[in-house]
């Protein structure tokens, strides 16, 4: 039997003050913390301060090694300027990423909720809690490194749900040689694994 595969995924939270990082280590129907923490970027000009985004996480990669990196997309409020800044440390970020080699995956801040807590309006506090709790963690990470470990686990989970549906396809494939609907099997699989990370099975 062919043994599965480890894979290793930095999810990144981008911020021109705070930018968090986490690293998982997925392998089968289990999930185990690898590293995490929060870049603090000092005050200075913009250049400056994307300089010290790119540099820092370029170190945290090479030391950690990722596979894959899951970043969560822009959000476009009330305050265009705001936005405008975080889109700027944002691609700090997803260039680290990329020069390493490294496979970048966006999630929006719904996706990385729901798939962390099951509730798509979840808190600071919430996402915190769920993340010690489906890492194993002794204590809860720092808000910006829980958030960046959130965006690793959410990717670990369409990755999932996403392999239950080519395994699908390619069973029916093995078993008729005709194009079958898979809609709903793989997610319905794919949730059924998800319900045993949080449980803790």
């Amino acid at each position: 039997m062919q043994s599965a595969i480890t894979r290793r995924i930095i999810g990144i939270d981008p911020g021109l003050n705070r930018t968090g990082y986490g690293i998982i280590e997925v392998c089968g129907g289990s999930m185990r913390w690898v590293d995490s923490g929060v870049i603090r970027v000092p005050a200075g000009e913009l250049p400056e301060r994307l300089e010290t985004i790119l540099r820092e996480l370029a170190l945290v990669i090479t030391r950690t090694a990722p596979d894959e990196a899951s970043v969560e997309k822009v959000f476009v409020n009330v305050n265009p300027k705001s936005t405008l800044l975080l889109g700027q440390a944002r691609g700090a970020a997803i260039c680290a990423a990329v020069a390493a080699g490294v496979g970048v995956f966006e999630y929006s801040a719904l996706e990385v909720k729901q798939a962390t807590t099951g509730y798509g309006r979840a808190d600071k506090l919430q996402m915190q809690k769920m993340v010690q709790r489906l890492l194993s963690l002794d204590h809860a990470p720092p808000s910006d490194a829980a958030d960046a470990l959130a965006c690793a686990i959410c990717h670990a989970h369409a990755s999932a749900r996403s392999q239950g549906v080519a395994a699908q396809l390619a069973a029916l494939g093995g078993k008729t040689g005709a194009r079958r609907s898979t809609r709903g099997g793989g997610s319905a699989k794919a949730r059924s694994a998800w319900r045993s990370f949080a449980e803790g099975k």
